[in-house]
């Protein structure tokens, strides 16, 4: 199996193209701060949730990239809280529709965490 075949992956490389899609309508001022932040940790579920797949055959590292993975899933819901605060970049609506998707992500994630041995993971 390669990693692209991994739920967590597709769906946390989903959401971040989604983010991207809808970051281009952020004013240009935030272009160096919210929109650049959240494309970077939305981007960075799906490299960790990759190179923790690649790193199976060492448990440790498996978990820690992981974990990693589900720090940037949770920073990339801070940011899109900011989204829908700052003079509303994005409506309830698709603030609900990806926080759902990540919320998703996140229990792919942890699914990964506790059943390590289902990826490849010799314990």
């Amino acid at each position: 199996m390669k990693f692209q075949d991994l739920l967590a992956y597709q769906k946390s490389f989903s959401l971040a193209m989604k983010i991207f899609e809808i970051t281009k309508l952020f004013p240009k001022e935030e272009m160096y701060s919210l929109t650049d932040q959240i494309r970077r940790s939305s981007r960075s579920v799906p490299t960790n949730i990759s190179e923790s797949y690649r790193k199976r055959v060492y448990p440790r590292s498996f978990h820690s990239k992981l974990t990693d993975s589900d720090a940037e899933n949770s920073e990339t819901q801070v940011w899109l809280e900011f989204s829908l605060k700052c003079n509303y970049y994005i409506n309830e609506s698709i603030y609900n529709e990806l926080i759902n998707e990540s919320n998703e992500v996140g229990k792919l994630i942890n699914y990964m965490i506790l059943n390590p041995q289902k990826f490849g993971v010799a314990l």
